[in-house]
């Protein structure tokens, strides 16, 4: 065999080898165009990490953290550790947010829950039905199921 018939082989190997390496490390292999989609949900990952480091906090109307929540206040608290800026109110959150539909949510959108026009709660998107939310007085910030389908998704840009 020629050096020139090799190429392809050798070529192969180091290929493999270099994805392998990565693996190996806790790397991974991005698809063009994909690096953006990945830096997209950056914020939203930290902020749902941020969010469940919060579990137990007691609710209170208007409370914006570090030590006690309502709704919106745990999501603005939330993303603003993540380096986003939301408004104070759901309202105001949805307003800035990029739609997304149930089938194309991902872990760290944000939940909104509306009666008409009107969005009265918002909780920050888990996974598996779920969402992380400071729900009313007398409880606290915890993962709870998505009760009803009367919700949009929106993602912090």
């Amino acid at each position: 065999m020629t050096a020139l018939n090799r190429v392809p082989s050798l070529l192969t190997r180091a290929t493999t080898a270099s994805a392998l390496t990565l693996v190996a490390v806790g790397g991974g292999i991005v698809a063009p165009g994909a690096a953006s989609e990945a830096s997209a949900a950056a914020p939203g990952a930290k902020a749902l990490k941020v969010a469940a480091s919060k579990k137990g906090a007691p609710y209170r109307y208007g409370a914006t953290g570090p030590s006690r929540f309502d709704c919106s206040g745990l999501t603005l608290y939330s993303f603003k550790k993540a380096g986003k800026t939301l408004p104070r109110t759901a309202a105001g959150q949805y307003n800035k947010t990029k739609r997304v539909k149930a089938g194309n949510r991902s872990k760290g959108d944000l939940v909104f829950f509306y009666s008409g026009r009107n969005v009265y709660h918002v909780g920050i998107y888990a996974g598996g039905g779920k969402m992380w939310h400071s729900p009313k007085t007398g409880d606290v910030v915890r993962l709870s199921k998505i009760w009803t389908k009367s919700v949009k998704y929106g993602r912090v840009r």
